[in-house]
């Protein structure tokens, strides 16, 4: 959950439209939140250690490239870009480490993992346009928001193999009559609830049965001013389940913030919005859950806060911090050492940040590189867990 779309020519027309729509309002939703069970201390990492993986979708290249994270460093894996032969438009790994999912248009396509980080083309994909996607947290069900209908389209996992079946989508109710510019699709930790953001579409929630798939239209979050200059980009959830923030754009923009009551329920906490850079696009949570971290795509910046009583934010000394041009996408790594980010406009492709020892949640940059002929377009980065 845009960003200047990329899509093959034999696409139908309502396709092509529906992306024209994304590369004017932004998809923020391309990125892979952290999880947020624990691991290390975000807020003061100081630039050594590390460890895990990154996947970076290049839109311009039609590629996707893999570093390696480790003590200030990213290494590229083997094989590195890997020439996809389509544009990628959404990524996404799964809880195992075994599988990348990479969305093109028309296809959601599978790779398997090697244990070098290379990565291996498996025939197991299906043929289908969206422009978000995320997995369950027990690795059963890919997730993804249709593109030609308000539809939230679900997949049953191969564990062994990674392939998807694909399930009965799930239909949402259009709040402006007409098809939504959808944005991005996120998993609650517990993965009982999933929240999409839609753009002007605003925001809705479903409720999920882990263990049959079934999923549930529950509610629906309509924006105040319904135009293209109001949209909800992006979504990002604690660990708890319990607070919900969601990245908006234009005239409303900013950083809302909801309680998450029983089934789903929201309720926005007194000073919600909170004020961020132009065009928020994509939010991440360190894994701590005492900072929450906000790209700018219009600046080319994020913003940092510090998360308070009733999860109210207040910006970090020294935010926000700078970035790629058109920065979109945002994602800590697992040991919380770093947050790295993805940006469209290139200079650089990819930055890695590590948190200041001395002033708690801000952003040091780390490394930063190519993830291939700079500007290579980057639409999405996936973590690994």
């Amino acid at each position: 959950m845009g960003q200047g779309r990329w899509f093959q020519a034999t696409l139908a027309v309502i396709v092509v439209a529906a992306i024209a729509m994304l590369s004017m309002t932004g998809c923020g939703g391309f990125f892979v939140p952290p999880d947020n069970s624990g691991g290390g201390g975000g807020g003061g990492g100081g630039g050594t250690g590390g460890t895990g993986r990154v996947y970076v979708a290049n839109g311009t290249t039609g590629s996707i490239a893999g570093f390696t994270i480790a003590n200030g460093t990213l290494t590229a894996v083997p094989n590195s870009p890997l020439s996809l032969g389509f544009q990628p438009l959404a990524a996404v790994v799964s809880p195992n480490n075994s599988f990348l999912y990479v969305a093109g248009a028309g296809s959601v396509n599978v790779y398997a993992i090697n244990s070098d980080g290379s990565l291996s083309a498996v025939n197991l994909g299906v043929a289908i346009s969206v422009t978000t996607l995320d997995i369950s947290p027990d690795g059963q069900w890919l997730f993804g928001l249709d593109l030609l209908a308000n539809n939230l389209d679900q997949f049953q996992i191969d564990p062994s193999s990674g392939g998807l079946a694909t399930m009965t989508p799930t239909a949402y109710p259009s709040s402006t009559g007409t098809l939504p510019t959808p944005q991005m699709v996120k998993v609650s930790p517990a993965g009982n609830l999933i929240f999409a953001s839609l753009g002007t579409g605003g925001d809705a929630v479903f409720t999920l049965d882990t263990a049959s798939g079934t999923v549930v239209f529950s509610q629906q979050l309509t924006l105040s001013s319904a135009s293209t200059s109001d949209n909800g980009i992006a979504v990002a959830v604690n660990s708890a389940g319990t607070y919900l923030y969601i990245a908006r754009s234009g005239t409303n923009g900013g950083i809302a913030v909801y309680t998450v009551g029983s089934g789903g329920t929201l309720n926005q906490i007194a000073g919600s919005p909170f004020v961020a850079g132009n065009q928020p696009f994509a939010v991440s949570l360190d894994t701590t859950g005492k900072y929450l971290y906000v790209a700018n795509r219009q600046d080319g910046t994020i913003s940092g806060y510090t998360i308070g009583t009733n999860s109210a934010l207040t910006a970090i000394a020294g935010s926000p911090f700078g970035s790629g041009t058109q920065v979109n996408s945002l994602g800590a790594e697992r040991s919380g050492t770093y947050l790295l980010a993805g940006a469209q406009g290139g200079n650089p492709d990819l930055s890695m940040y590590s948190f200041d020892t001395t002033t708690a949640g801000k952003l040091d940059l780390a490394k930063s590189t190519a993830t291939d002929t700079d500007p290579a377009g980057v639409t999405a980065i996936a973590l690994t867990h």
